[in-house]
């Protein structure tokens, strides 16, 4: 998926799939865990992130950094 709109419904597991380095980033605030979860195909960033106390928007702007590069 070239040219990703990362946001808060961006689902996880497209996430770790097409943006390079995308999967050190949910490593980083999701753990390790959602690699091997089916959830990742139908869970979003933000519901991700309420899932581990956080606020989603520090990760989405963490990814959509990524892009930039």
């Amino acid at each position: 998926m070239a040219n990703m709109q990362i946001t808060h419904d961006s689902l996880i597991g497209d996430v770790i799939r097409n943006v390079p380095g995308g999967e050190d980033v949910i490593r980083k605030h999701f753990g390790t865990g959602c690699f091997t979860c089916p959830g990742m195909n139908m869970e979003s960033i933000s519901f991700g992130a309420m899932m581990h106390g956080l606020e989603p928007e520090p990760i989405v702007r963490e990814l959509r950094q990524l892009e930039a590069v």
